[in-house]
């Protein structure tokens, strides 16, 4: 194969392409996933319909290009692609975990900094796969409900994660919890655990989880976990704020469940204790002026109350209908998924150069993402609010990650 002709996952998507799919394959998915175990003894889950994804495209390249493409050749320009990425697995792992609800890779960050291999990827958003194919080189498996996609999941690995979607059990979701569908993919993980077993179920949402419908909501998680599936439950709210040392008023219920017939000194597990916030706003503020899109211009019909309100350059504001709203604490308030709805929802700061919005990257970074080395895709911004806001605070999963690991180490074995 020429030098010059190069082979992507990108082209995946070509228009060309996609008539030769195989039907119900997702195919970026099951070849990246097999490639990113390609040197581990979890790529034989993937291998068939791989290999089977591998040949089509090459014949498809082949007849494109009208050059002689060797399949092998072609795999190691994917494999490439795939390693080379801002956050590959580590080398040396010492237990596997599958990352369901992904979206932008909150949860995979944060485990694999403590040692982990993502065996098994799910996330339906489209913009969200593309934003965590560029940071971890894997392509999320789509719908979780799908059978198929289920089928995928390697028969073992140690931890089950999952910031299964919020928005139903959220206070600005409207709150119908198990009678919104998003509520009941909580019985999707059900299923999952059910079937394969894991040593740890890891899972994170809203705090108005744990008031929904008078408690019932929680209520109903808790005993499936424990009387359903013979798992030992801890629970607490956290807040990025005092556990995270991020400046962002984010509180969240964690559920961390033990199967104590695999990990026997589950009840040592505690949640992380508080720490001091040692930084402030300023240390995820770019300094720089911005793009003139997130000024609010002297001309806007709020910009009178906001020049009014917004005197300190030492806290964050928030927009709300006829006021703009100081935090005191000096903390950024909670960032949500609305922020990508439009409007005046995305936190207000006032800088050097006038009163502006967020940025997407300052947003990614007050979610604990390293943003030094996270690549923010070219995506449409109102996407980008909806990502960071969905996502969970990475540092405090890696906290929480940490106190899994301290329970649960002398009964995982490294991998080969």
């Amino acid at each position: 194969m020429s030098l010059k002709q190069t082979i992507s996952i990108n082209e995946f998507d070509g228009k060309s392409y996609q008539i030769r799919l195989v039907e119900g394959i997702e195919d970026k998915a099951v070849l990246t996933h097999y490639l990113h175990n390609y040197r581990n003894g979890v790529k034989k889950h993937y291998e068939k319909d791989a290999i089977s994804t591998l040949k089509n495209f090459v014949e498809y390249k082949q007849e494109e290009t009208e050059l002689p493409i060797v399949a092998e050749d072609a795999l190691q320009q994917l494999l490439f692609e795939v390693e080379n990425v801002p956050f590959p697995t580590p080398e040396n792992y010492s237990f596997k975990f599958i990352d369901l609800f992904a979206g932008i890779g909150g949860f995979r960050l944060a485990l694999q900094n403590v040692g982990g291999k993502c065996v098994f990827t799910s996330e339906w958003n489209n913009e969200a796969q593309k934003t965590y194919r560029e940071n971890f080189g894997e392509v999320p498996f789509g719908d979780i409900t799908k059978e198929r996609n289920k089928n995928y999941i390697p028969e073992k690995f140690d931890i089950l994660c999952a910031g299964f979607p919020c928005q139903a059990f959220s206070i600005a979701g409207y709150q119908k919890g198990f009678a919104d569908t998003r509520g009941t993919l909580f019985f999707d993980i059900e299923q999952i655990v059910e079937k394969h077993r894991p040593k740890v179920v890891f899972l994170e949402n809203v705090k108005n989880l744990v008031s929904h419908d008078n408690g019932n909501t929680f209520k109903t998680i808790i005993e499936t976990l424990e009387q359903k599936l013979g798992y030992k439950t801890f629970a607490k709210v956290l807040n990025s704020a005092t556990h995270a040392n991020v400046p962002q008023n984010r509180e969240r219920i964690f559920i961390v469940a033990f199967d104590p017939k695999q990990v026997k000194n589950y009840s040592k597990f505690e949640f992380p204790k508080p720490i001091k916030l040692t930084k402030t706003i300023h240390d995820f503020l770019d300094k720089e002026k911005q793009d003139d899109i997130y000024y609010y211009k002297k001309d806007h019909q709020y910009y009178p109350e906001l020049e009014k309100t917004m005197i300190s350059k030492d806290t964050v504001y928030q927009w709300r209908r006829v006021y703009a709203r100081e935090n005191k604490s000096n903390l950024c308030p909670t960032l949500t998924a609305n922020m990508g709805s439009g409007g005046h929802n995305v936190p207000l700061i006032k800088d050097d150069f006038g009163i502006r919005k967020l940025t997407p990257k300052e947003c990614f970074a007050f979610q604990g993402y390293p943003i030094e080395k996270y690549i923010i895709p070219k995506l449409a911004n109102s996407k980008l609010y909806m990502q960071a806001g969905n996502s969970v605070t990475t540092t405090l999963i890696e906290r929480i990650a940490n106190q899994i690991i301290e329970v649960i180490w002398n009964r995982l074995q490294k991998l080969t």
